[in-house]
């Protein structure tokens, strides 16, 4: 368990590298989010979009993304809203100790 200012005000990580899947998990609780297979699936991609662009991807992309790599059936934003309800984009990246995408508010 990380303690509190790890975070920023918002709760994504200050520093990436203090980034593991326990806090993750630490992470995902505190948005009432219960890890799944898929869960995982996502921030595993999350985590190498970050690596390959050396940003958060906003929705759109991430979207297109997980198309490209996972198949058009999880390259879906109502899909990605079943598991990161209400902004995939930036609860994902969240518990993916990822920085806030830049054009989630």
């Amino acid at each position: 368990m990380l303690e509190p200012e790890a975070f920023d005000k918002e709760g994504f990580l200050r520093r990436l590298q203090d980034w593991t899947p326990a806090v993750a998990e630490q992470i995902a609780a505190s948005e009432h989010i219960q890890l799944t297979t898929g869960h995982w699936e996502i921030i595993e991609l999350l985590r190498r979009y970050y690596e390959e662009f050396d940003a958060s991807p906003a929705m759109r992309p991430l979207v297109k993304y997980c198309a490209r790599e996972l198949g058009q059936d999880k390259g879906k934003s109502i899909y990605l809203m079943s598991l990161f309800p209400g902004s995939p984009a930036k609860i994902g990246s969240k518990i993916a100790g990822l920085p806030k995408p830049d054009n989630c508010l």
